[in-house]
């Protein structure tokens, strides 16, 4: 059995991992961390592992790499679209792929990995709109600010009842408008549209700058009484 160990600050694009790599049936998903110390943890108490984590988890890249030929753990990084894959080849990751990567790539990346193989997913850097851009750029324009706030908290692993704590607005209210946001993307749950967002670059990024450019906000799970 394939012990795998996911290592993402982005909880709800870590779930959507977990959903591709958990059907396979040589595939175990052992451990999913959130945090720095989490994924330590898993390292230590999981070993002979193959660890999914993102590119900037962690600012010591090496610590990483150092824990993990520690206990025989092989490294498969989940970069972000742009970022160089010979950064982390070079610093000795076994396989690269980024947060666009297909269902049928991840599970042929972490199988090779596994088998003492490296992988790196094959990525154009295009020097113009791509289609996938002009997708995000048609999605981005159908947006309210509103809408795009709540699509950025999703992306971040917020529920309901904290985006409209954020919002200053009521439970259902988040509801009305997520439908109206699942109609106008093409999407039926928040899965889909967080992966979707994560996909698409430019709506990515808009959605980002729109939740920054509002009032700091505490983290996921911090409560609804919390206060900023």
């Amino acid at each position: 059995m394939l012990k795998l160990i996911l290592a993402d600050n982005q909880a709800i694009f870590r779930a959507g991992i977990a959903k591709v790599l958990a059907v396979e049936d040589e595939m175990r998903i052992v451990a999913q961390a959130q945090t720095q110390e989490q994924m330590f943890m898993a390292l230590d108490k999981f070993r002979a592992a193959v660890l999914v984590v993102a590119g900037g988890f962690h600012s010591d890249f090496n610590g990483i790499l150092q824990a993990a030929n520690k206990v025989k753990t092989r490294v498969v990084v989940l970069a972000d679209t742009g970022e160089s894959a010979q950064r982390y080849m070079g610093a000795g990751a076994h396989g690269v792929v980024y947060r666009n990567v297909t269902s049928a790539s991840l599970v042929d990346c972490v199988r090779k990995v596994a088998r003492g193989e490296t992988w790196v997913q094959d990525i154009a850097v295009p020097s113009e709109l791509t289609e996938n851009d002009m997708v995000g750029l048609r999605v981005r324009d159908r947006l309210t600010a509103k809408e795009l706030r709540i699509v950025a908290l999703i992306v971040q692993g917020y529920k309901n009842k904290e985006i409209a704590s954020q919002l200053g607005t009521t439970e259902q209210v988040i509801k009305n408008y997520l439908r109206n946001v699942y109609d106008k993307i093409g999407v039926s749950d928040r899965l889909e549209l967080a992966l979707f967002t994560i996909h698409h670059r430019i709506l990515n990024e808009a959605a980002a700058a729109t939740a920054a450019a509002s009032a700091p906000m505490p983290g996921p799970g911090s409560g609804a009484g919390a206060t900023s």
